[in-house]
């Protein structure tokens, strides 16, 4: 089985408008059996997005075309390829009992789906940590240090596992050290080997699996998977699942460094 786990869709609000149809067409021509969209769910109703656009979750209005295009696709496909209908779910602190109703409504739909990490809550504000150097670095200052937003971080994502979102909850956990994306930026060594150990050995414990994510190794600032490639080691060590994820937002980023994660 080759698959792709994390993909994004012409309804992503800060994606691209390339089609379902492309991204499909070269999957099966990369010779992927299994590719899974999951886009950005819409954001709880109650929650305000505090990146400048407001486009971090897709709009409540397109969820249902959205089903309904991908099943069509998967009918389309059926002989060729096998489409996953997904969600990438984010965890907000505090918004547990609304995300808990949204996949209580609307899960059924879902093959499968993704829990991740993009808003930090610092007192009474929130903070999307992978949207900017700038803002991360400005957002560490308010918190105390960059140190104590990585322990923010995984304080977080280590809540996200354990919380309660109800039967549909997703089953992996998105890019778990998603913290790293400006690292190059900042510029501060931060150890943070534990507190990745922490986060994977409790998705082993609590039977979820790993989004093994590519993007991080084409972000100016990174320049690593999430995990890094030490993690993915330790990750196979323990028995953890492993989903790879391309986290393509067009066609053009679709598989990408497969090769690197996985060489021939």
């Amino acid at each position: 089985m080759k698959r792709d786990g994390h993909i994004h869709t012409p309804y992503c609000p800060h994606g691209t408008s390339d089609s379902f149809k492309q991204y499909i067409e070269k999957a099966i021509a990369h010779n992927f059996t299994h590719i899974t969209f999951t886009e950005h769910a819409p954001l709880p109703s109650s929650f305000v997005d505090p990146t400048p656009e407001r486009d971090s979750g897709m709009n409540p209005e397109f969820l249902i075309p959205y089903f309904e295009d991908l099943q069509s696709l998967q009918k389309e496909y059926a002989q060729d390829i096998r489409i996953g209908i997904g969600l990438e779910i984010d965890y907000i602190q505090g918004f547990e009992q609304e995300t808990r109703q949204f996949l209580d409504t609307f899960g059924h739909f879902l093959d499968d789906s993704i829990l991740s990490v993009h808003f930090l809550q610092w007192q009474n504000t929130f903070e999307c940590i992978d949207f900017s150097p700038e803002n991360f670095i400005t957002f560490s200052k308010k918190v105390g240090s960059i140190k104590q937003v990585y322990d923010l971080y995984y304080d977080t994502v280590l809540q996200s596992i354990k919380a309660d979102l109800g039967q549909y909850k997703p089953k992996r956990i998105g890019h778990p050290s998603l913290i790293h994306k400006f690292q190059l930026a900042h510029m501060v060594k931060i150890d943070d080997s534990t507190r990745i150990r922490e986060v994977l050995d409790l998705m082993k414990e609590e039977g979820y699996e790993l989004d093994l994510n590519s993007a991080g190794l084409s972000k100016t600032y990174c320049q690593e998977p999430y995990p890094p490639f030490s993690f993915i080691d330790y990750s196979k060590s323990i028995g953890l699942p492993i989903v790879f994820g391309s986290d393509a937002h067009s066609v053009t980023d679709l598989h990408q460094h497969y090769q690197v994660i996985y060489p021939k």
